[in-house]
């Protein structure tokens, strides 16, 4: 679902915020009063949280409804009177978006953990083929040609390949055709008032939740969009890279120069805005992401090893060497640190590849190596459908300059859900 960007004139600083900022104790004052008062005339407006089904619950089921709705309104209140001191926000706006937040019953299942479980089975080929399927590769097609003059524009500016942003869009929303149809409002809201204690990292996943709440508030006042009808994934990431609100605001490009970062309808946007999210993750151009392995030579004791670290770049060419490692093609070589990827496929035997630090920065989009190697496979073979067509991949060839790539901003939280 293409959901369009919806802009709304920007709500101007509300009296309180004024007078707050005002000299004066005597207006100081006056200002807290009147935030009090907005505060609680908008409590009327506090979020709705959706009443179960008639069904026979028992009184332990409603004890724990009533309990989730005290604790849901309480918690809005107190996080809307967080923005009394905020310049940016004025509270009595902020008030009336939160006081139409909805509690979604869909999100918090979503983020549930399944009950007597700890891990998931995994199968990358079954992986690969759901998501580098034939359609999604046509449809990589399509959008590499249309977008051909971007694509190879920000790969000369920030020296991500096409193939690799074209891989990542690709899988997140299918080119823009699937963004998410939840209110991120509502999504934010549930995630941060009411997120699931079955989770082993609760409280820190809630603290997150709200902090991206707070940046979707600000995001909206400031780009002046309307808050109430952007929808997106079940955890709040949007548009056709589907960033997270602080993700929207650190590595949002404008590169169309409109004026506003625009990654809900500007393609433009999008692809320079997840190239710029892979730079500040540690990309580096003209280097390779992964390579084939040939591990014939390689000891259960050294492979104990070489998993150890997990997917994080730990060896040099030296030490996998040591540890009996070739990289295929024969006599490759590679000058930075490397790490062995294990990719399990159910029942049958693992597949492995060695991921580079370029490999390690995709994982920072999503953190998966599945997701990672999914990415550059789809990426390839969109641009070998479009060879095989005879298809222009790029304009005149621009070489990639790690030069003419902006400075690596702060890095944050990753778009997507973990």
């Amino acid at each position: 679902m293409i959901t369009r960007l919806q802009l709304t004139k920007p709500v101007p600083h509300s009296l309180n915020s004024t007078l707050l900022m005002s000299a004066g104790p005597q207006r100081r004052a006056f200002g807290r009063a009147l935030v009090s008062c907005a505060m609680i005339a908008a409590s009327a407006l506090l979020p709705t949280y959706a009443q179960p089904q008639s069904s026979p619950a028992t009184a332990s089921t409603a004890a724990t409804t009533a309990a989730s709705l005290a604790n849901w309104s309480q918690q809005v209140r107190e996080f809307a009177g967080t923005f009394a001191a905020d310049p940016e926000i004025p509270t009595a706006w902020a008030m009336q978006v939160l006081g139409q937040a909805q509690y979604n019953k869909r999100v918090k299942r979503l983020m549930t953990p399944a009950p007597g479980t700890t891990s998931t089975v995994r199968d990358w080929q079954a992986y690969q083929a759901r998501l580098v399927s034939a359609a999604r590769i046509e449809s990589g097609v399509q959008f590499w040609r249309r977008n051909r003059a971007t694509l190879a524009d920000v790969e000369a500016q920030w020296g991500v390949p096409a193939s690799v942003i074209v891989g990542i869009i690709g899988i997140e929303t299918s080119y823009g055709q699937n963004m998410g149809n939840i209110r991120v409002l509502d999504a934010l809201a549930t995630l941060a008032f009411d997120y699931p204690t079955e989770h082993p990292r609760a409280t820190e996943r809630a603290a997150y939740f709200r902090k991206e709440l707070e940046e979707f508030l600000r995001l909206c006042h400031t780009n002046g969009l309307d808050p109430l009808a952007v929808t997106g994934s079940f955890a709040g990431a949007m548009g056709i890279p589907q960033f997270m609100p602080s993700n929207w605001t650190l590595y949002g490009e404008d590169y169309n120069r409109s004026g506003a970062v625009n990654l809900i309808s500007s393609t433009d946007d999008a692809i320079a805005s997840v190239a710029n999210y892979l730079r500040a993750h540690g990309w580096r151009p003209n280097q390779p992401a992964y390579f084939e392995v040939d591990l014939q030579q390689t000891t259960p004791e050294q492979m104990r090893t070489l998993l150890a670290p997990d997917i994080l770049p730990s060896f040099d060419m030296v030490g996998l060497t040591a540890l009996g490692v070739s990289l295929l093609p024969a006599k490759q070589q590679y000058d930075g640190q490397m790490a062995l990827v294990e990719l399990k496929n159910g029942e049958n035997p693992p597949e492995y590849v060695i991921g580079t630090e370029n490999f390690y920065a995709v994982t920072r989009y999503n953190q998966s190596s599945y997701y990672a190697l999914a990415v550059l496979k789809l990426g390839e073979a969109v641009e070998q459908r479009l060879k095989a067509l005879q298809l222009p991949v790029t304009p005149a060839a621009t070489a990639p300059s790690a030069a003419a790539a902006p400075t690596p901003t702060p890095q944050a939280s990753t778009p997507n859900n973990e």
